[in-house]
């Protein structure tokens, strides 16, 4: 299965990334006929609510992906068109605006993106998935104006075997390395780890953590680099309506750095 560079360390990054947060907010998803229409309220520090608005459907063979209008007046213009059975075009824009393409073919997934806003910059990526399990690619990004010339560049290949998934990526034109490392225990229990390596330090522990699956929802927990424990609770607390409840805190001072998030999907 063919797979995006961008994506070739997802499935780590995402447990240790996904479901913790400080915010409070209510997500709302209602589908009207084809059209599905999501409101966010989120509630900022001073208590006050803030709304965004979206709305996402298809057309033919071109796809609205997301229409949004946020509280501070501004709008995000998602879109995608299928102009053949391997080639899909697509146009996103928000503070700036982008007009990409992807290509697939057998196990092959190459991606363009050219800002039409600045004109400042064209970004491509190419990655391969093989039988083996092994999956390898890399971006890179060539800048039209000011500084032109290739400005970023980097590879990456991820190794999938069993339960176990490991991924090493550049960064920065080769200046460090990330790896990756994700382990299913049983079908309740994953762990994972993040780390960065360079000549100047050898070993930066991003975070480390795991997910258990309860009979009372997923539990998830990590320690992550400074010393802060995170920890959060995704529980299904009616059908289709899901409670995402997290915290964390510094491990040298946790009475004075707690923090909490509180987060409903329905």
């Amino acid at each position: 299965m063919s797979l995006k560079f961008a994506d070739i360390a997802k499935s780590p990054k995402d447990l240790l990334t996904d479901d913790y947060s400080t915010s409070q907010t209510l997500k709302c998803k209602k589908s009207a006929g084809p059209v599905a229409v999501t409101i966010e309220t989120g509630r900022g520090e001073g208590g006050a609510l803030t709304s965004k608005i979206g709305t996402k459907f298809s057309y033919g063979k071109l796809s609205i992906d997301k229409l949004q209008a946020t509280a501070s007046g501004g709008q995000v213009l998602e879109t995608s068109l299928k102009v053949a059975p391997n080639v899909k075009v697509s146009f996103k824009s928000g503070k700036g605006a982008d007009l990409g393409i992807d290509y697939t073919q057998g196990n092959l997934y190459a991606t363009g993106v050219l800002d039409v806003v600045e004109m400042s910059k064209f970004s491509t990526s190419a990655c391969v998935s093989l039988p083996s399990g092994i999956k390898a690619g890399a971006d890179a990004t060539y800048g039209l104006s000011g500084k032109t010339g290739v400005t970023a560049f980097n590879v990456g290949a991820s190794y999938a075997t069993g339960s176990l998934f490991g991924v090493v990526t550049s960064v920065n034109k080769f200046s460090s390395v990330n790896l990756g490392l994700l382990y299913k225990v049983n079908p309740l229990i994953t762990v994972a780890t993040m780390s960065s390596h360079s000549a100047d330090n050898a070993v930066n522990l991003a975070a480390v953590g795991g997910t258990y699956k309860a009979d009372f929802g997923t539990v998830k927990a990590k320690y992550t680099a400074g010393g802060v424990v995170c920890a959060s609770l995704i529980k299904e607390v009616a059908p289709k309506v899901t409670l995402t409840a997290s915290g964390s805190a510094s491990a040298s001072d946790p009475a004075s750095t707690f923090k909490y998030g509180l987060g409903i999907t329905m």
